[in-house]
């Protein structure tokens, strides 16, 4: 296969738009849509980040010659692929756990939502990524439940459906 057939079936594979993978990537809609007509191809950086947030091989995704593994799998048990739109994160977890509650300006997100692959375990523990912001404690509960039920009904991947959009700024974050 081509790459622009390629990226257009690992796109749809981890069920991305055009659009969420263009903000993922930090282009317009237009230039991933030129990627999968075979218009053009992105820049090397963008390659880069395509990679590693999609969890495909660049020589897989650049000529899908090498057999069986034009995705990586996921559906391994008690694993899921976890797509963030909201904060441009695509990863494979085992677990996910809510904060406290934060203390903020009037409109701003009060809890996050933090996943861990479950595998790497440094000195401090498990590495935890930021995945969500959430206004309400019914949001990020219900955010859960539903990761939890697709787990268990064997789901390769999941987006959140409940996390709000912010901007970050050094000392405090904004929902937009």
């Amino acid at each position: 296969m081509s790459f622009s057939k390629n990226l257009q079936a690992i796109r749809k594979k981890n069920q991305l738009s055009q659009e969420e993978l263009a903000e993922l990537l930090g282009v317009s809609r237009q230039a991933v849509s030129k990627w999968e007509l075979g218009e053009g191809y992105p820049e090397v950086e963008k390659l880069l980040i395509l990679s590693k947030k999609l969890n495909v091989s660049l020589d897989s995704l650049m000529t899908g010659s090498i057999p069986g593994n034009d995705v990586r799998e996921t559906s391994r048990p008690g694993i899921i692929r976890i797509i963030s739109p909201n904060e441009g994160v695509i990863m494979d977890i085992a677990k996910v756990m809510r904060s406290q509650e934060f203390r903020g300006r009037k409109n701003s997100p009060k809890y996050a939502l933090f996943a861990s692959e479950g595998k790497e375990m440094s000195f401090w523990g498990a590495q935890n990524t930021l995945i969500g912001w959430y206004r309400n404690l019914d949001d990020i509960n219900t955010e859960i439940e539903e990761i939890q039920k697709a787990l268990d009904a064997g789901v390769a991947s999941y987006v959140l459906q409940h996390s709000v959009k912010c901007k970050q700024n050094l000392f405090r974050t904004i929902e937009e």
